[in-house]
């Protein structure tokens, strides 16, 4: 049936079929077009709770207590539509609080636990998340009964925190404050494979070499979390698992010895599931039909629950006492000698030789029926690799330090993408600073504003570099994980200040001017850098015809080296910046779509990213100063010539080679400026154009200036969470 009646021949009144499959788009016709989607995820159209609702605030009034009484009780009140593995769901709501934090990648900050995703498609219904979604309905009750005060993205995280609890282990604290989407996040880039679970081989340049893992991706497989728990591509081979392992949890920004005990402490609590055949599950949760409600992986045959149930096709328990957290994970690993097997569902999986009964752990239903217990080829990987092993030998001979490193790991594991502590809610954030968190100290509001701004207009810096050094502090931000920004002056701290996209003998020469003016002022040099751009703009303004004041709020401080993981800021290096020109090598994606992604992170709207790259060509902040897109003779002036002139069809635009193009006038064929692509999508993007056209109007030279102005405000004040908090 295609929607027509075949008695009547009566069409069928409403959209229906392709039109309105998830990721239907009409643009498919054009499918090299560029896609702005991205820019207009988590519209607030979507939201239902309305954009006067202010979470941060509304988990203030959030009984804490009572919250978590109610997530201990309901670790041993097992369901009889999903009953508990020896009446617990210890293990079940690690998984689900693990599986929601470990989609987290370091490369852009995307996937974590910090905003709920694990709702939607597609992580609802990836291969490694099956039966997440029985935890979700778990928790449900407790949801209904909280309501706004506590999101899913924070009940989701304290529930596995709460079941480490329950289970035994001091945990190190907990933070609320991450807010819901009500989105599926459908164009963050999982990977190119079009099945799940594909060998991986695609996305490595070699996937003997893990390191050769295409960025920004982390999980080794299409539909995985970490790696593949049968081995590379599903073939058992501990010594290549733990290369995969340990490149996965570096790209999580995870240690060796963060990765061991994480490994370790993962699989203390609860069980694969693999009992049974994986043909009999019904459709994941986003293709199932109505009648499931949204549950998916059900066993069509037989009972599919307790001893019955079929998850990852692993069928065991690491431990003796799955539901305590203890040292029997090391016991068991070491303490025997393990065999490769299948599963009862097929999988590979290890299994002791020769194991006594009283090490066997009882099965989840009948105490008085004793289990096989497992390690998948990950758990192997900690015995037979040298350097986890030895990490492994110190935990055994320290349980305390084991506990205490795992409770971390797992507070930064469930953290990561929270950004600042300062974002931190709750009577159970540590004191202490870590330094993953970026601390910044508070800087100094005691100074004289009016007075620092003219130090910097008469230090002899010019307007190009004025604006160009405040946007490159704060151009590192990432929406993702709230990482980088102003805030902290980090552009003149390693690794940022040797950054090619910087500039570096530029950026030195800059900083040799505004640093004595922070130290004559009391002024932080984080503040004094995005004045100066505030002061250029202003002067910018006023050439064009304007008087407009760039709002500024002092109190940004200065992080140091020591208060720096220079490491894991090697990830926020600009490889492109459309804003700038700028872009350091060729890569496979287009310099348009580079800068639809740093927009996207940096929380800007097409609108914005639009008066901000036409603001920032008349300006002349491109990288190295080239002229491409400067499109004006009044260079400097904050004018809105970049869109006039891109718009007027006295002009031809002519490819010259090297994603560079001439515009020319196309009665005289004379070159009048030169355009990159990034330049270009402006007026050749039909959503662009329009936008472009907007600010092309002769009546609109005065909102293009406060357009720009209130953007570029906006991201110098991203990061500022002590603004917001």
């Amino acid at each position: 049936m295609d929607g027509n009646d075949i008695e009547t021949g009566a069409k069928c009144p409403v959209m229906h079929g392709g039109n309105t499959a998830m990721g239907a788009s009409v643009m498919k016709w054009w499918p090299n077009a560029l896609n702005l989607d991205i820019l207009h995820q988590h519209d607030t159209k979507s939201n239902p709770l309305g954009a006067d609702f202010n979470y941060r605030e509304e988990v203030k009034t959030l009984d804490v207590e009572a919250l978590k009484a109610d997530l201990r009780a309901l670790m041993t009140e097992s369901q009889d539509w999903w009953p508990a593995d020896w009446g617990s769901y210890v293990g079940m709501f690690v998984r689900v609080a693990w599986h929601a934090a470990g989609s987290y990648r370091l490369a852009d900050g995307r996937g974590g636990g910090g905003t709920g995703n694990q709702r939607f498609a597609p992580i609802n219904s990836w291969p490694d998340n099956a039966n997440t979604d029985k935890g979700r309905r778990l928790l449900w009750p407790i949801k209904k009964k909280y309501g706004n005060k506590i999101s899913w993205a924070d009940l989701i995280i304290l529930s596995g925190t709460v079941a480490y609890e329950v289970a035994g282990l001091k945990t190190f604290g907990f933070g609320f404050g991450r807010e819901d989407i009500w989105h599926p996040e459908k164009d963050t880039y999982w990977g190119a494979e079009k099945e799940w679970l594909a060998p991986s081989d695609n996305r490595y340049g070699d996937v003997s070499k893990p390191e050769t893992m295409e960025n920004p991706l982390a999980a080794v497989q299409m539909g995985l979390i970490y790696v593949n728990p049968e081995g590379v591509n599903g073939q058992s081979d501990p010594m290549r698992t733990a290369a995969q392992v340990r490149e996965t949890f570096a790209r999580m920004a995870m240690n060796d010895e963060e990765t061991a005990a994480l490994t370790a402490g993962g699989h203390t609590v609860g069980k694969c599931h693999g009992n049974g055949d994986p043909a009999n599950l019904s459709p994941v949760p986003e293709a199932a039909g109505p009648e499931f409600q949204g549950v998916g992986w059900v066993n069509t045959k037989g009972r599919g629950v307790g001893r019955d149930t079929v998850v990852s096709g692993i069928e065991g328990a690491w431990t003796s006492n799955p539901t305590q957290w203890d040292m029997g994970w090391f016991d068991m690993l070491f303490g025997y000698e393990w065999e490769l097997k299948k599963s009862p569902a097929g999988a590979n999986q290890w299994e002791p030789v020769d194991i006594r009964e009283e090490d066997m752990p009882v099965d989840v239903e009948d105490p008085s029926i004793r289990r096989v217990p497992i390690m998948t080829d990950a758990d192997m990987a900690m015995k037979v690799d040298p350097i986890y092993n030895e990490i492994c030998q110190k935990f055994r001979a320290d349980p305390q330090y084991f506990a205490d490193t795992f409770a971390r790991a797992w507070f930064k594991l469930t953290h990561r993408d929270m950004g600042p502590k300062v974002r931190y809610l709750g009577p159970d954030v540590p004191a202490e600073d870590l330094i993953w968190q970026d601390p910044v100290p508070a800087g100094s509001t005691d100074y004289d504003v009016a007075a620092v701004k003219a130090k910097i207009a008469d230090s002899g810096l010019s307007m190009a570099d004025m604006v160009s050094t405040a946007w490159d502090s704060a151009r590192t931000y990432r929406g993702s994980d709230m990482r980088g920004g102003a805030n902290g002056a980090r552009i003149r701290l390693a690794p940022q200040k040797d950054w090619e996209a910087n500039e570096p003998e530029r950026l030195a020469r800059v900083l040799s001017v505004l640093e004595p003016i922070a130290a004559e002022s009391g002024a932080s040099i984080a503040d004094v850098i995005v004045l100066a751009g505030n002061v250029a703009i202003e002067q910018a303004a006023k050439a064009a015809g304007f008087d407009v004041e760039v709002p500024f709020a002092p109190g940004r401080g200065d992080a140091t080296d020591e208060t720096t993981d220079a490491e894991s800021f090697d990830v926020l290096e600009p490889l492109a910046d459309g804003y700038r020109n700028f872009q350091k090598q060729e890569y496979v994606v287009s310099p348009e779509e580079l800068l639809l992604d740093r927009t996207q992170l940096l929380g800007l709207t097409a609108p914005e990213m639009t008066v901000l790259v036409g603001g920032m060509r008349a300006l002349g902040t491109n990288h190295g100063g080239t002229k491409h897109g400067v499109f004006t003779d009044r260079e400097g002036a904050l004018t809105s010539d970049f869109f006039v002139n891109l718009t007027d069809m006295a002009n031809s635009w002519v490819p010259v080679g090297d994603g560079l193009y001439e515009i020319r006038d196309r009665a005289s064929g004379q070159a009048k400026w030169t355009a990159s692509r990034v330049d270009l999508v402006f007026g050749s993007n039909s959503i662009l154009r329009s936008y472009a056209e907007v600010y092309a109007q002769d009546d609109n030279a005065e909102k293009f200036v406060r357009d720009f102005v209130a953007a570029w405000a906006k991201v110098m004040n991203a990061g500022r969470f002590d603004l917001k908090a």
